[in-house]
């Protein structure tokens, strides 16, 4: 019994999710209230409150489960590339790949202006949930240290802020098209990737 309550609790939170996703998409997230979500989902907006303290927790908790997810399966990936570039870049194709899932280009649109410069409530938090993301890639960057693939030396901390800045940037630039290329985004994410990796020194002369 407990078993299926637990299972109309999670098709009800679901069913609120898919309800602000499609009020977000078709009328912005700045003028969706949580009286229009709980209506859209056909419950009333305690409930809503229940599930989610506000529609900026609701949309965090959306972003924080694609991060979730993409960092987990690159973990499991990890042992199949030789290469780290290739690592990072896989990585950071399933951070958008699983963000695209989430949220739809158009409401990224909208949301990342906000969430990292706009005078909202969301700017704090979102920076919270991004502290821990580039924590998750430190640990992955820590990986490839340990198996010798990259520096011994090398500042983890600096390398995984740098580059989910770096994946941030292009983010915004792939949603701010109407129709998002994916295609050159990557190319776009492999060409300044290896750049990073390979730097611009001028490699010492073999004597």
């Amino acid at each position: 019994m407990s078993g299926l309550r637990e299972r109309q609790k999670e098709l009800r939170k679901q069913a609120i999710a898919k309800a602000a996703i499609e009020l977000f998409q078709r009328q912005g997230f700045q003028d969706t209230t949580v009286e229009q979500i709980a209506a859209q989902a056909g419950v009333s907006a305690p409930t809503v409150f229940k599930y989610f303290g506000s529609k900026q927790e609701m949309l965090l908790e959306m972003i924080r489960e694609a991060d979730r997810r993409a960092v987990e399966d690159v973990h499991t990936q990890l042992p199949e590339y030789d290469d780290p570039v290739d690592t990072l870049c896989h990585l950071e194709s399933l951070l958008v790949g699983r963000s695209l899932e989430m949220l739809p280009a158009a409401l990224w649109k909208e949301l990342l202006p906000l969430v990292l410069t706009g005078n909202t409530d969301l700017p704090e938090t979102y920076r919270q949930l991004n502290a821990t993301l580039q924590a998750e890639i430190a640990s992955v960057l820590g990986k490839l240290q340990q198996a010798g693939k990259l520096r011994p030396d090398l500042d983890l901390k600096l390398a995984a802020f740098m580059l989910n800045d770096y994946a941030q940037l292009q983010l915004l630039r792939l949603t701010s098209s109407d129709t998002p290329d994916l295609q050159t985004h990557r190319d776009n994410v492999r060409a300044t990737t290896r750049f990073m990796f390979e730097g611009m020194r001028n490699p010492p002369v073999n004597s």
